[in-house]
């Protein structure tokens, strides 16, 4: 995966810095009747809590983007997510509440009780997370000298091997690969293929698009929209939900 639908390192990294960011704000808030524990205990418990909590949301998120297009269906993902999330997050808040708040574990027969507010803090984080990546286009990137090609030229049919990939389009279920020797078919889900494209100088421009950047000879702009005009008379439509991205990564 690389995605709008594979979480990048960056996508990581971001998801952290809110889930310590968030663990400050609940401890600064003494957020769920935590307000009378001293203030280095609660930030620790909230700053752990969040940290541990977002580590395994980011798990929970690479399983559900397999299977749902984050794109197309943001709120049915976000639901997914932190459904998936909050069961063990629900034991593990029980837990670490005990153990930060009062040294042993509190009865088992408390952890029901921890299920709304885990499930509303997940839901809020997770929506904030999967919103602030939408508008970011995927890009993919060339391969490092002396490292291995692009993994998705293996599924190139054969009369096209050896050409050169100008863009990935989505028809149905299946992807038609644009080369300067033609176009074919191959049954395939674009959010799949992104992650094989890697190694490969492109980025997604559309949710039907993945576009090769050395294959764009200029582009039109009308009506708010952005097309790319690529060899080979190709036109590729420009989403306005990565126009913004696209223009910041120098495209057009």
């Amino acid at each position: 995966m690389t995605p709008a639908n594979r979480p990048t390192r960056t996508d990581f990294l971001r998801g952290l810095a809110v889930a310590v960011a968030a663990g400050v704000f609940l401890a600064l808030s003494g957020a769920f009747g935590t307000g009378e524990a001293a203030f280095a205990t609660r930030l620790a418990y909230w700053v752990a809590v969040m940290i541990a909590g977002g580590l395994w949301g980011h798990l929970c998120a690479l399983a559900a983007r397999r299977f749902i297009d984050l794109d197309r269906r943001p709120w049915l993902a976000s639901a997914v997510i932190s459904l998936a999330i909050a069961g063990p997050g629900t034991v593990l808040v029980w837990a670490a509440t005990g153990l930060f708040f009062f040294g042993a574990l509190p009865p088992a027969g408390r952890i029901p009780g921890f299920l709304a507010p885990v499930l509303l803090v997940t839901a809020a984080m997770t929506t904030l997370n999967l919103f602030l990546a939408r508008g970011r286009p995927t890009i993919t990137h060339a391969a490092a000298p002396g490292g291995p090609p692009a993994r998705f030229l293996e599924r190139v049919p054969p009369r096209l091997r050896g050409a050169r990939l100008l863009a990935v389009e989505a028809e149905d279920h299946y992807l038609r690969l644009h080369t300067d020797r033609g176009s074919d078919l191959i049954l395939m889900r674009l959010s799949d293929a992104l992650a094989e494209l890697e190694g490969l100088d492109g980025a997604r421009t559309h949710r039907s698009w993945w576009v090769a950047r050395d294959a764009v000879t200029g582009a039109k702009r009308g009506d708010g929209r952005a097309t790319l005009s690529l060899q080979g008379g190709l036109q590729a439509p420009v989403s306005r939900r990565y126009a913004r991205g696209l223009r910041a990564a120098g495209w057009y």
